[in-house]
């Protein structure tokens, strides 16, 4: 059903060390569909192939069962992550495309309206239920899964955190945008938990949350205004200012014992 193809030096280091001291590489990433581009990322290069998976689904390009074939091809200037689409994905982009009137930009991952940027979502639809014990053991246990950051100091992580599973996946990035992709990416469906991330919450991370059908999102930080509302509406349970003895709840507080 896929491929990874290309000649690729692999493992791509994710650090390098400059002075004496590991800092994080970030390279041109190329995200291309039946060959015409939809964005340039500045990313880090490791688990591409989950983020290919998890931005064309949090993006609303293409579910993992609409992707034929993925190609990670070096080029001068970085990496082409090639990805084929079966017809019924293609034409939907192809679609979409047509609706543009101003060039493709990497700013909003390939969209140029307001309607894209704040598109309509349905709901999440998985629900879950956290104790305090589990917000606590979810914030306190992230930063055991983060071996980049440890070396560099300059990674985001995307976690999924499920009750009485603890972590199933946690993906770094030096964008927090690109390591939550490569976190829906590695899912493969996957919901009925919490997302658990070291940043802020902005509108465009709660949207890629909804595209994931996962009920709970836990960020070290504040979320914004636009935030909050797009996760009141989207039916999800957003908790910021996250640390191991304190949090807050902005929306849905009923998934919380």
């Amino acid at each position: 059903m896929k491929r990874i193809t290309g000649k690729i030096p692999m493992p791509v280091p994710p650090f390098r060390q400059i002075l004496g001291r590991p800092l994080a590489e970030e390279i041109a990433v190329a995200i291309t569909y039946n060959a015409s581009t939809q964005a340039v990322m500045m990313a880090t290069p490791q688990d591409l192939e989950d983020f290919a998976y998890g931005f064309s689904l949090t993006e609303g390009i293409a579910t993992r069962e609409e992707i034929m074939e993925i190609e990670l091809a070096e080029v001068p200037r970085g990496i082409d992550l090639r990805i084929w689409l079966r017809p019924q994905a293609g034409q939907r982009l192809a679609e979409r495309r047509r609706m543009m009137t101003g060039p493709v930009g990497c700013g909003l991952c390939g969209i140029d309206s307001l309607e894209q940027a704040l598109r309509d979502m349905a709901p999440v639809t998985r629900d879950v239920r956290l104790t305090q014990a589990d917000l606590e053991t979810a914030i306190g246990t992230m930063r055991d899964h983060q071996p980049l950051h440890d070396a560099t100091r300059a990674a985001h992580a995307a976690g999924f955190w499920q009750p009485g599973h603890g972590y199933r996946a946690v993906r770094e990035d030096v964008g927090r945008h690109n390591a939550l992709d490569k976190l829906a990416g590695a899912l493969a469906g996957e919901g009925n938990g919490a997302v658990v991330m070291t940043s802020r919450v902005s509108v465009d991370l709660v949207q890629k949350v909804a595209a994931m059908n996962v009920p709970v999102l836990i960020a070290v930080s504040a979320p914004t205004a636009q935030a909050v509302e797009m996760a009141d509406r989207l039916n999800i349970t957003l908790v910021g200012l996250a640390r191991s003895t304190s949090f807050q709840c902005f929306t849905h507080p009923h998934r919380l014992a």
